[in-house]
């Protein structure tokens, strides 16, 4: 994705700190605002977090992309 995390801060992100649920969700929510900014379709977004990638495993991407495909569809398209 045209979203970069830098190697030190994704490792240092928990999904168990306090505050890391919201900051992801967060991520997503810019994710999705900046697509539709951009023009890109829900299917471009998905396959991007379906690419193979370092940090994620097939699974993970996966989950990712069924909660990205479940924000797009619940965030108002004027976010």
């Amino acid at each position: 994705m045209n979203y970069p995390i830098s190697p030190r801060a994704s490792e240092s992100i928990s999904v168990r700190s306090p505050g890391a649920e919201e900051l992801i969700l967060n991520a997503i929510a810019v994710v999705i605002e900046t697509a539709r900014s951009q023009g890109q379709s829900l299917e471009e977004i998905k396959a991007e977090v379906l690419a193979d990638d370092a940090i994620l495993d097939a699974q993970q991407r996966q989950w990712l992309s069924d909660i990205v495909t479940q924000a797009w569809q619940d965030f108002p398209h004027s976010c």
